[in-house]
């Protein structure tokens, strides 16, 4: 398992030095930080794993799906466990892999198990991006035995993996790495004297150690390799390299924001983007935008959403927050970015400041629900436009009173609706904003009708 300790490279006759992030890679349990909640001593996975090291019995380790961000552990947690059990540990990108590639692995892999009594461990890193044909051909595999399969992905495996496939692994969340964890790793990796910077006697200012622990934003291997990168500018102090929080915004240029248009992140954003504005708050509703905008997002996929959401959540408690939206969503597309960020910026502090009402939503659903569930009754005669002679034998039109001849401009009693539905109440109106006076309206509306 030379990947655990090798510190160099050498390609051809000359000698490279692996990145910082891979040449601190943790060698055992004991350097590995964070995740507790899963391989803790107590743990279920790390009992399995303690189990196989004192056992001459091949097998026993199930397949397994670690879940998580960038920089969590997933690759170096397959690594240990592969170090720990003495199984043969092959990795296998979903990037540039495809069937043939698979099979490849699986006829190593038997071999290993006839002729050698050793079971291997398949890693495939970033999993969600086989398709279902290429995650199909694992399944006979993990069946009997012949691999014990450690998928990574940064996607929801509910999502991106197909029932079969997760029906036999056990899937485990690793999440983001707190600043306290972050900031053990920097300082070991200035520390360090074999595998780290230690030889180089650098120190790491306070302001700078923080701004790098917020770059890095949870991810161990960005702040390695912006430590790394920020190392080689370091100034002198009293004998000493310095690396100031200059010197690391320098490095680092801008924070790279987890962010992935069509993953689980573009759906988690804008759902705490639309439920801030729900719950009238402006300060995070800006927020979640700032998050989006700054991560990539696509600008007018959110200026649709904020047109929805006016809608859906504000409704005739405001109708001037649907114009506000689509002049919002007309505005982006008009000036493009990054000027753009402005009219959204504009219209998520109206639409989150806005009286709210789902009279709108609630009054279509049930609608909707009546014209799937019962009969789909003829329009009624009266509502039926006679355009033709023949129409207007066969009463199109009849009895029909045009409510513009009469006082208010409303005619008491005439039906609208079919005959099965003549009761039926959908939209209820809110008592908040503009619907306080539709409110009115309609019970003088329904006062005339008494």
């Amino acid at each position: 398992m030379e990947l655990f300790s090798q510190t160099t490279k050498t390609i051809g006759n000359v000698v490279y030095k692996t990145p910082l992030a891979d040449r601190l890679r943790p060698v055992d349990f004991g350097e590995f930080v964070g995740q507790e909640e899963i391989i803790a001593p107590d743990k279920p996975l790390r009992q399995a794993i303690e189990h196989l090291k004192k056992s001459d019995f091949q097998g026993g380790l199930p397949s397994l799906i670690l879940c998580g961000p960038p920089g969590s552990g997933k690759t170096t947690l397959g690594y240990l466990i592969a170090k720990e059990t003495g199984f043969e540990f092959i990795t296998f990108s979903a990037v540039t892999s495809g069937i043939k590639e698979i099979k490849e692995v699986m006829e190593r892999a038997k071999f290993n198990r006839k002729h050698h009594h050793k079971n291997t461990i398949l890693f495939i890193d970033e999993i969600h991006r086989f398709n279902k044909a290429q995650q199909d051909a694992f399944l006979p595999y993990i069946e009997n035995g012949i691999i014990s399969l450690i998928g990574a992905t940064t996607e929801n495996p509910s999502f991106e993996l197909n029932s079969a496939l997760l029906s036999r692994c056990r899937v485990y969340v690793l999440r983001q790495l707190k600043d306290k964890e972050i900031v053990w790793i920097i300082r070991r990796g200035l520390s360090d004297k074999e595998r780290g910077l230690g030889e180089l006697n650098i120190e790491l200012e306070p302001e700078a150690e923080k701004y790098l622990v917020t770059i890095a934003n949870g991810d161990a291997r960005v702040a390695l390799n912006l430590l790394e990168l920020s190392a080689y500018s370091t100034g002198s102090k009293d004998n000493k390299q310095l690396i100031t929080k200059t010197i690391v915004e320098s490095s680092a240029q801008k924070k790279v924001l987890l962010y992935d248009r069509a993953g689980e992140e573009h759906y988690n954003l804008i759902s705490a983007l639309h439920k801030s504005l729900r719950g009238s708050d402006p300060d995070a509703g800006l927020y979640w935008l700032a998050r989006m905008l700054e991560g990539g997002e696509d600008p007018l996929f959110i200026a649709r959403r904020l047109v929805v959401f006016a809608s859906e959540d504000v409704g005739n408690a405001d109708p001037q927050a649907l114009v506000v939206a689509v002049s919002a969503k007309e505005a982006v597309d008009f000036i493009g970015m990054p000027e753009g960020y402005l009219p959204l910026a504009q219209a998520v502090v109206y639409l989150a400041t806005a009286p709210k009402s789902n009279s709108v939503y609630r009054a279509y659903n049930k609608a909707k629900e009546d014209v799937n569930q019962t009969l789909a009754e003829p329009v009624p005669l009266h509502l039926r436009n006679p355009v033709t002679n023949l129409m207007k034998k066969l009463d199109y039109g009849k009895d029909y009173k045009y409510p513009h001849d009469f006082p208010e401009h409303f005619v008491p009693k005439q039906n609208y609706l079919p005959e099965n539905l003549k009761d039926a109440k959908y939209y209820q109106p809110g008592e908040f904003g503009f619907e306080k006076e539709i409110k009115k309206r309609m019970e003088f509306w329904e006062n005339l009708n008494k």
